[in-house]
């Protein structure tokens, strides 16, 4: 995991510093070249690959990165449950969830214990044949992988929501370019009681005692409220209704990581509404977002 910063950057700084900043939702030219050599990253092969464009974590992996809890809510999935991982790669985490040799339960005669639904959700189709040789091994249906398009344009129908568990090791979380609608996405998609897991790299501290790991960078992620101070990121989860949140620091990580669980308590969630300042192409992507002066709008829906 690292950043990219390539010398087409130097464009977005020196405007950024001249107070050049493009609103939300404009066709900045910036932003478009920005967004076009992200996508070149999504869909770059062999060694055009970056570095620290990861598409192959494993399960052991997630539950190494993500917030303690995790490695028990995918155990404690149930047959009639279902789990969403997005930014998923070539799908390695549900290959090793599916396998029969990772299944407790498949000792001698006995069947092994028929697990949750699987949604694999990638922005390219990094499937290998060890995807459809465990694909193949399980019912028809259960172990999916969906591409193509971000969450953002995926319908609730479409995706098979609702989730009770929806994962996101450096994936959407970390490179959407639309912080609000990716929140009020998973939120719409997850199950009441259901739980979010997901972490970022090189950002603010809940207790925002921690300093940019870069030498003369900013953090990778930053949230200014409306008087252009910095919060961290868990402080804008936690003003989100109708959730729960947990933002447990994680040691050793170089560059150090913070990690998220966000637990849904009921459906008429709000999401606080985040514009975009400024958004620099990476393995994650640098971005800037600002306190809207709408609230923002709520997707849930009654009970």
């Amino acid at each position: 995991m690292r950043r990219i910063t390539p010398i087409h950057h130097l464009l977005a700084g020196i405007l950024a510093f001249a107070g050049i900043i493009f609103p939300a939702g404009a066709a900045a030219p910036v932003f478009d070249l920005e967004a076009s050599r992200q996508q070149s990253i999504y869909h770059s092969r062999g060694e055009t690959r970056p570095e620290g464009y990861v598409v192959d974590r494993g399960l052991a992996a997630y539950v190494f990165a993500l917030a303690p809890g995790f490695e028990s809510a995918v155990k404690n999935l149930g047959p009639d449950d279902r789990w969403l991982d997005i930014g998923a790669g070539r799908g390695q985490a549900m290959i090793d969830y599916h396998s029969p040799a990772k299944d407790e339960g498949n000792t001698g005669p006995t069947a092994p214990r028929r697990k949750a639904g699987t949604v694999a959700l990638s922005i390219e189709d990094r499937r290998t044949e060890a995807w459809h040789r465990a694909a193949a091994g399980v019912e028809a249906g259960r172990m999916r992988y969906l591409h193509d398009r971000p969450l953002r344009n995926f319908t609730a129908a479409e995706l098979g929501a609702p989730f009770q568990l929806i994962s996101d090791v450096i994936g959407g979380f970390s490179y959407t370019e639309n912080l609000t609608r990716f929140m009020e996405k998973v939120l719409e998609v997850l199950a009441v009681n259901g739980s979010f897991y997901t972490l970022h790299q090189d950002v603010m501290s809940e207790a925002g005692d921690n300093k940019p790991h870069y030498a003369g960078a900013g953090f990778l992620t930053r949230i200014l409220d409306a008087d252009d101070k910095d919060i961290s990121i868990c402080a804008w989860l936690r003003q989100i209704s109708c959730v729960e949140v947990d933002c447990p620091s994680k040691s050793g990580w170089v560059p150090p990581i913070q990690t998220y669980r966000v637990r849904k308590v009921c459906n008429e969630t709000v999401v606080p509404r985040l514009d975009r300042l400024q958004y620099t192409s990476g393995t994650p992507p640098e971005r800037v977002f600002r306190f809207a002066t709408h609230r923002g709008t709520g997707t849930g829906r009654s009970p």
